[in-house]
């Protein structure tokens, strides 16, 4: 029975040292961030409300803000320090935010939301959701169904479980030169082996419990989402997803089934 390994990420410096080292070294940052936005864009006119879970430093939460001037947001993260760092980059759009601590691990995001929200009609998250054991994962993908508004959207960006066990050293490998690159960039003087020595003892001890993209859209199919996705999959990591189906479309599409 698989069980929570992701403790360590209520630390304030194994938090502080991923904000500093690795935030800024993910691969095609810049164009995971367009395919959710045209994910969203092609399935919602509007955006007056979403949901970012394991908000980390708000990267989500801010691209959102920034394209719909009308959508108001709950950052969700049970660090304080990420917290805190999603407050300081999204200072700009403070009025129309909603900043909650809590663990979705342990507690229900609709419990926890109850208060918040009826529904919202986006729900994003990054790198969060495979800190948790598959159970979990999977009654969070049935919350995070219940939560969106008909006609909402899903779109998670996650580390996932490679085809087979070739593929972690080449994953290692790429990552590696990211975090390089990265380091140079910003001024760091360890070189490339260093890096790489940091980098394998991190991902020999790391808390993640992944599962592959595939077996997850089978999940999220499995909850009732429609038109479930792998968008983007490159090695470990992955944006899939789907939508919530809303009622005149169903009605549009199967008119046999009377109004439902």
């Amino acid at each position: 029975m698989q069980e929570r390994t992701d403790s360590t990420w209520k630390d304030t410096e194994t938090a502080k040292r991923f904000l500093k080292e690795m935030i800024g070294a993910i691969p095609f940052e810049t164009e995971q961030l367009d395919i959710m936005m045209r994910l969203i864009a092609h399935q919602r006119e509007t955006v007056t409300s979403f949901l970012d879970i394991g908000c980390g430093n708000g990267i989500l939460s801010g691209v959102i803000l920034n394209r719909y001037p009308q959508a108001r947001g709950i950052l969700l993260d049970f660090n304080d320090t990420m917290l805190s760092a999603a407050r300081e980059k999204l200072s700009a759009y403070a009025d129309r935010i909603k900043y909650i601590k809590s663990d979705y691990g342990n507690d229900s995001l609709e419990k926890t939301l109850s208060g918040y929200s009826e529904g919202v009609d986006v729900i994003v998250s990054r790198f969060s959701i495979h800190h948790q054991p598959d159970k979990r994962k999977k009654e969070v993908y049935q919350e995070i169904f219940n939560l969106l508004n008909p006609g909402g959207i899903f779109i998670h960006i996650e580390h996932v479980a490679p085809a087979g066990p070739l593929m972690k050293p080449v994953f290692e490998d790429y990552m590696i030169d990211h975090i390089y690159d990265y380091h140079r960039k910003t001024g760091g003087k360890k070189d490339r082996n260093d890096i790489a020595r940091e980098f394998r003892v991190r991902h020999e001890k790391d808390t993640d419990i992944i599962a592959s993209a595939e077996e997850q859209c089978a999940w999220l199919r499995a909850k009732g989402f429609s038109d479930v996705e792998c968008y983007f999959k490159i090695f470990e990591i992955a944006i899939f997803g789907g939508r919530k189906t809303n009622k005149c479309e169903i009605n549009r599409r199967f008119p046999e089934l009377g109004d439902v």
